[in-house]
């Protein structure tokens, strides 16, 4: 069994690491945005039912699960073309085992979106009473005091 690795070995984090690597990360963003048209469709996907989200007669919980159902599906874009870009990166020749791990990831972003669905349709089911008498459209919204 190896030793603890000492202190001094460890990896250092600083300011610096931290801004580098939110550097990273939007350029990854962008990345996605500019060479991923599924990127873009879920992105649009997220923007236009996020307002949904917010606006329909729920609590603030199950508004924070629908959200998160919704950035899931993005996160999970984000690796699936993760890994596609990678294989690709790897080798373009055709490989049984390159295309289980793509049709894996694919089938990933089709579970997070039948996740996002089941979400919304519980909740919407849930609350359909009050999201029926168009309780949302009332001014001021329920969520201002």
């Amino acid at each position: 069994m190896d030793a603890p690795a000492e202190p001094s070995s460890l990896k250092r984090r600083s300011f610096r690491n931290f801004f580098s690597s939110l550097r990273y990360s939007v350029e990854g963003f962008i990345a996605a945005l500019r060479f991923e048209p599924s990127f873009r469709e879920d992105l649009i996907f997220a923007i236009i039912l996020v307002p949904f989200a917010i606006i329909l007669p729920v609590n603030a919980v199950s508004t924070a699960l629908m959200i998160a159902a919704l950035f899931l599906i993005i996160i999970v874009e984000l690796l699936n073309s993760a890994i596609e870009w990678t294989i690709d990166y790897i080798s373009t020749e055709k490989h049984p085992m390159a295309k289980r791990a793509k049709d894996m990831a694919s089938a990933a972003v089709f579970l997070s979106y039948l996740n996002c669905i089941v979400v919304w349709l519980i909740i919407i089911f849930a609350n359909w009473r009050r999201i029926e008498q168009l309780e949302f459209i009332r001014w001021p919204p329920h969520f201002i005091p």
